[in-house]
């Protein structure tokens, strides 16, 4: 129903959704259950989708130190919060930050996952993003280079 909430316009309503569903579900099943933590990590999506990307940042803060404790810094989910992170802390005004957070996730899947992965791919597509973006004005590299 969030989602539906969410994709139909009403990120708010799906942020408000999901965050008594994430506190039904910590109650029912514990912070460790992967729907509960999958919860989390909507609520983070939807925060941000309605505009506070802040408390976006938060809520995977949250939900990555949970991410770290149950599952491991090499775990698919665990990345998957740290690439959103980085995300919203871009999307939130801060590149060089999303740039730092792609580049400590991208050595993990360099070690983890090989070059080759497409998350890696992904990863190096969103650093070289997160760097540009980062660069001051007037210091753009030419795009024919």
């Amino acid at each position: 129903m969030a989602h539906c909430r969410g994709h139909a316009g009403d990120p708010a309503g799906a942020a408000a959704t999901l965050k008594e569903l994430l506190a039904e579900s910590l109650q029912a099943l514990g912070p460790d259950h992967p729907t509960t933590l999958a919860t989390w990590r909507y609520l983070a999506r939807w925060q941000g989708e309605a505009g506070d990307p802040a408390g976006a940042i938060a809520t995977l803060q949250e939900l990555l130190a949970e991410s770290l404790r149950v599952l491991g810094l090499d775990d698919p989910a665990t990345q998957r919060v740290r690439y959103e992170m980085a995300n919203w802390q871009g999307r939130a005004g801060d590149p060089a930050g999303a740039a730092a957070i792609v580049q400590g996730l991208l050595a993990d899947q360099l070690r983890v996952l090989g070059p080759d992965h497409p998350d890696t791919l992904t990863s190096q597509n969103a650093l070289a993003w997160w760097q540009e973006r980062a660069r001051p004005p007037g210091n753009e590299r030419s795009r024919d280079t």
